[in-house]
């Protein structure tokens, strides 16, 4: 926890650097509005720092992971594109999975790939489906699931005005790896709804509900997010972050309170 709150300063310093007091140009605020946009064509890396606590019976676990999320569109042609997201997690685990323990590095790649037409439907909805990959990267047995894994994963949104609402989900299933280790089989929920005013701030909220069909058990943490979009120099920039709060979790799952920092680093063409 202590090393998260120490990184809070670090990110007001870089918004002290940057141009805030500018007027924005249409440009940016349809960067905004792309990066609303879960299948948006953007070039962006998204660094997103998580810290949750209260794992075990005893609540004396704690989680910090640092995701790096890049998307990267591909034109397939005039009216289609292939949009690649990543996600590869850097975990720091204390007295998880039980007091006394505790491992640091790198966890499972999550890759999905959507399908998405350029251009809205008659209704203006913007949607993508595909395929959605578990690949067991992690560094230690008890960081990841040591597991392959494959699924299908969607996302569907409408974008009026300032106002961004959608929903993106998947399901994932093993298919190899190690006979020990227990089979995977999870479904997860992402409905989002976020609101961009006219200095291009992006509050949102959102659920990352996940279900675990061996356990029939939920986790469900619900995040409230502030982001800024920024310039520093040439370089254009979103940093904020906001709080989380578990609503339903396993019985050695986190509870309560959690926070989020994020940093996404934008590429436009």
């Amino acid at each position: 926890m202590t090393r998260l709150i120490g990184s809070i300063p670090v990110l007001m310093f870089i918004i002290s650097l940057c141009d805030g007091s500018a007027v924005f140009a249409q440009d940016d605020a349809e960067l905004a509005k792309k990066l609303a946009n879960p299948v948006a064509s953007l070039i962006s890396v998204p660094i997103q720092a998580n810290y949750d606590e209260n794992f075990n019976a005893d609540d004396n676990g704690s989680i910090w992971k640092i995701n790096i999320q890049p998307v990267i569109p591909f034109s397939l042609n005039k009216d289609w594109n292939l949009i690649s997201r990543t996600i590869l997690p850097i975990i720091d685990q204390n007295d998880f999975p039980a007091v006394g323990l505790g491992e640091s590095g790198i966890g499972d790649v999550v890759q999905s790939l959507f399908f998405s037409p350029k251009a809205p439907t008659a209704s203006g909805l913007i949607w993508g489906v595909g395929p959605v990959l578990l690949l067991p990267t992690a560094t230690d047995e008890m960081l990841g699931t040591e597991k392959w894994g494959i699924g299908p994963t969607g996302v569907v949104l409408k974008q009026e005005g300032p106002w961004t609402f959608g929903m993106l989900a998947n399901h994932l299933e093993s298919f190899a790896g190690d006979d020990e280790r227990v089979y995977v089989s999870a479904t997860f929920f992402q409905p989002f709804m976020s609101y961009i005013t006219k200095t291009k701030t992006t509050i949102g909220l959102s659920a990352e509900s996940t279900y675990n069909w061996n356990n029939e058990e939920w986790s469900v943490p619900v995040n409230f997010t502030v982001n800024q979009l920024l310039k520093l120099g040439n370089q254009i920039f979103q940093v904020g972050g906001g709080v989380r709060y578990w609503v339903d979790n396993p019985d050695i799952g986190a509870e309560d309170w959690g926070f989020r920092l994020q940093l996404t680093f934008l590429f436009p063409k």
